[in-house]
């Protein structure tokens, strides 16, 4: 089966990480029986520190997937140390609201050399993931686009007016606090999608939407110029998975940005950004498939969404495959 997946970060991370423990890896054609998984990663939230480029995202799909994740913050590195970012504060270099961890350096180091070399980011995100193992697990991740995006959000400045902060700022910094009247991604619509990102698409036999934000970062590969046209073309099912439990986020701000698109803070409501292509949507025991307005013929099941521990991710994700295999040979394409 090849499976594509578009994800964020944490939540993405955790789902697909639950993937690859709930597909069959026991094949009766002489293979080993493993799916083949792509990831599209978001790179909405790529930013540039201290002359060095991060993409929070597919760094926390790679250190997930990689085993080497810190379990729980869920981004970042494991056992990780900050000398180098405690020095950087003394001599006042850099965002104090930003650190980069020791082991982490190491990653976006690598990333920029080879980014200054000529590389793609898509070539630069294959290295990375073979130090990491995805290859062996049966993972190809691919970033939504080598064309260098920034989400920036708009906000009210001191002086009764607008400013543009970078979307970290704002996340990371202000704790999405500040609220926003509208979000803007830099370099988005000179943008074409990385290359295999469109064809993963179109010949997936599934296409999986984890839990992740829907504005920020699934709404940002969205917005990846012949996206969204792929997975309406595509003839695979597509299967999501609601990021709201109850009307509220598990984790992270989606409910802040929800309101500035003027979206409903509900299962339904994210359900309804996705509603030209989305075939299957997995919501909360909370959120009853009976009394919400979902879109016509959308496939809706509910359970418990809570991701406690891996074991959760992958009964989580076994569910999706679930429904995605109830929907395979029902979908005719869209286009």
């Amino acid at each position: 089966m090849q499976i594509t997946v578009l994800a964020g970060g944490v939540g993405g991370a955790r789902f697909t990480r639950g993937l690859l423990a709930a597909l069959p890896h026991d094949g009766h054609d002489g293979s080993d029986g493993r799916s083949q998984v792509t990831v599209v990663g978001n790179t909405g939230d790529d930013i540039t520190l201290v002359g060095l480029r991060v993409c929070p995202d597919l760094d926390t799909l790679l250190y997930t997937l990689g085993g080497a994740v810190d379990e729980a913050q869920g981004w970042g590195r494991a056992d990780e140390t900050t000398e180098v970012a405690g020095e950087l504060a003394a001599l006042g270099v850099g965002p104090e609201w930003f650190t980069l961890g020791d082991r982490d350096l190491a990653t976006h180091l690598a990333r920029t050399r080879w980014l200054a070399q000529g590389l793609t980011l898509s070539q630069v995100t294959e290295r990375l993931a073979a130090r990491w193992g995805l290859p062996q697990q049966g993972v190809r991740l691919l970033p939504a686009t080598d064309t260098p995006i920034e989400t920036h959000v708009v906000v009210d400045d001191d002086e009764g007016g607008e400013q543009a902060l970078h979307f970290q700022e704002w996340w990371v910094r202000h704790h999405a606090a500040l609220p926003a009247h509208r979000f803007t991604v830099a370099g988005l619509a000179q943008a074409s999608a990385a290359p295999q990102v469109l064809d993963a698409i179109r010949s997936a036999d599934l296409v999986l939407l984890p839990p992740s934000n829907p504005v920020v970062s699934i709404g940002i590969i969205l917005g990846v110029p012949g996206v969204r046209e792929a997975l309406r073309g595509t003839r695979a099912p597509v299967v999501g998975v609601s990021p709201l439990l109850g009307g509220r986020p598990v984790r992270g701000h989606a409910d802040a940005c929800l309101r500035p698109l003027g979206v409903e803070v509900s299962a339904a409501g994210v359900a309804g950004l996705y509603a030209d292509f989305l075939d299957g949507w997995l919501v909360d025991t909370a959120d009853d498939p009976a009394t919400a307005d979902y879109p016509s013929g959308l496939r809706v099941r509910s359970l418990d969404l809570l991701m406690r521990d891996q074991e959760g991710a992958a009964r989580l994700a076994g569910a999706a495959l679930e429904l995605g295999r109830e929907l395979l040979g029902a979908t005719a394409g869209r286009g």
